[in-house]
């Protein structure tokens, strides 16, 4: 039970379902997950000591706030990390692998079509996570992990951002890169499968940075 509550929070948390800044109380969770208090207080601290989760003065588990500073870091070790585990997975991709992939890019897309952003995000979670699976590099999975962890309150500012985006049908530009990688799997080419991911992952380092400026912009327009 302890492992099961610890990965619904942890997929909550990647997937941008808590606001930055926001209180996890031990009840309101237990309420959630349909379990006692236990399981959540078992999940909390060890997201708490992976820095997914930060403690306030009052002692309750909070979202970490979010700045251009962090956003910039994340994202950085993403590229480099994440570029690696796609790398590694390239000659260990299969057919049954890439139907998979294929399937999985194909219900990002319907979730862009159909203007859900939370669908989309979870799509492109599942996607994600599939390839760095194949690289077999349980310490690489692990270091993603934690940095998805760290991630999930950009994603969760980005939900809110990109919902007018999708209703005016501006959001191709965030399926087209699953697709590109896709054909670099099927052709065996480990160095385009990496910049494509890495081109993924950067697309929307770009679109967040609109939304936290950086302390030396903000300085000049002041």
């Amino acid at each position: 039970m302890q492992e099961a509550v610890y990965q619904q929070l942890s997929h909550a948390l990647m997937t941008g379902h808590f606001d930055p800044g926001q209180m996890l109380t031990i009840s309101a969770l237990a309420a959630l997950f349909d379990t006692s208090h236990m399981p959540v207080r078992e999940a909390l601290r060890r997201l708490v000591a992976e820095n997914a989760l930060e403690i306030a003065s009052t002692g309750t588990a909070v979202v970490p706030t979010v700045n251009r500073q962090r956003l910039d870091a994340l994202c950085d070790a993403r590229i480099i990390v994440e570029g690696a585990a796609t790398e590694l997975a390239t000659p260990k991709t299969d057919a049954r692998l890439i139907r998979s992939l294929e399937h999985m890019a194909d219900e990002h897309v319907e979730a862009y079509r159909e203007k859900s952003v939370p669908t989309m995000l979870a799509k492109n979670q599942e996607f994600h996570f599939t390839i760095y699976r194949a690289a077999q590099s349980p310490v690489l999975f692990q270091l993603i992990e934690t940095l998805w962890l760290r991630f999930g309150p950009y994603l969760r500012m980005l939900t809110e951002h990109l919902q007018p985006q999708l209703e005016a049908g501006d959001g191709e530009s965030y399926t087209r890169h699953h697709f590109d990688i896709i054909d670099a799997l099927k052709a065996g080419d480990a160095a385009a499968a990496r910049r494509h991911m890495e081109d993924d992952i950067r697309t929307t380092h770009a679109l967040l940075q609109t939304l936290y400026p950086s302390e030396e912009s903000s300085a000049q327009s002041a």
